[in-house]
């Protein structure tokens, strides 16, 4: 319903889903006026980088449109609407991701796609059948990693509800930490991002296999293809912590 509703209005469709776009395709903008001024950052160079802010951006933007708006249980607990919700027939999970589904995120996924494939051309990657399927599975676990993310906030806003801005620390900022080289940060803050919040199994660990880059921190090979690992086990505990949380509410009263 949601999408036709958006699709009704034609005109303003296609300038909000460009608008979303250029705006996300900014902070590309930036790496590249950096890279007008340095030849690598962190041992990458702009290809490589491209390659590592597309599959994030990617990975978001999907995540994003489909389940972005469990950010706003929040606001769904504290005005009561939540309730309404929980007494219809369909899954209450499924009804706060569809309820105002916004098409036109597909804005964010065209910009991390097309700078995903300009990335792989620029860097020159010697394809195979195994990077290939490594690249695929980039965009699928690192989507369901930001998907569980996304989650796991949501289910936070349970005990808060009002735990948005929290959650957004390891979505977007997740993204945003990503979008470089994990070089250019301490190792212990990259150990942290493999073992404690796992966002360098969106692109990270993947990339460094496409691109044939033996791991800068000496961590094992093996993590190349831990992703389906990660992604499992942060979507178990996010939908045990969704789970819990439905449980636990007690309505506001209102």
């Amino acid at each position: 319903m949601w999408v036709r509703v958006d699709l009704s209005y034609r005109t303003s469709f296609v300038i909000m889903t460009l608008a979303a776009l250029l705006i996300t395709g900014i902070d590309f903008v930036g790496i590249l006026v950096m890279f007008a001024n340095v030849d690598v950052l962190g041992g990458f160079g702009l290809g490589e980088i491209a390659f590592l802010y597309g599959g994030t951006a990617l990975c978001l933007g999907f995540a994003d449109l489909v389940v972005g708006n469990v950010e706003r249980l929040g606001t769904r607990i504290r005005t009561g609407t939540l309730d309404a919700m929980m007494v219809r027939p369909v899954s209450l999970f499924v009804q706060v991701c569809a309820d105002r589904f916004a098409f036109r995120r597909v804005g964010r996924i065209l910009q991390g796609g097309v700078v995903l494939a300009w990335g792989a051309v620029a860097a020159g990657i010697d394809w195979t059948p195994s990077r290939a399927l490594m690249t695929v599975g980039l965009v699928v676990f690192g989507t369901l990693i930001f998907t569980a993310l996304f989650v796991l906030g949501a289910a936070f806003q349970f005990v808060t509800t009002d735990g948005s801005e929290a959650a957004n620390a390891f979505t977007y900022g997740g993204n945003t930490l990503t979008q470089y080289p994990l070089t250019i940060y301490p190792a212990e803050a990259v150990k942290a991002l493999t073992f404690i919040v796992p966002v360098a199994f969106v692109n990270w660990y993947p990339a460094l296999y496409v691109l044939d880059v033996p791991d800068p921190f000496g961590l094992p090979e093996a993590l190349q293809f831990a992703s389906p690992v990660a992604a499992a086990v942060l979507c178990a505990l996010a939908w045990w912590a969704w789970t819990a949380g439905v449980r636990r509410y007690r309505s506001t009263g209102s």
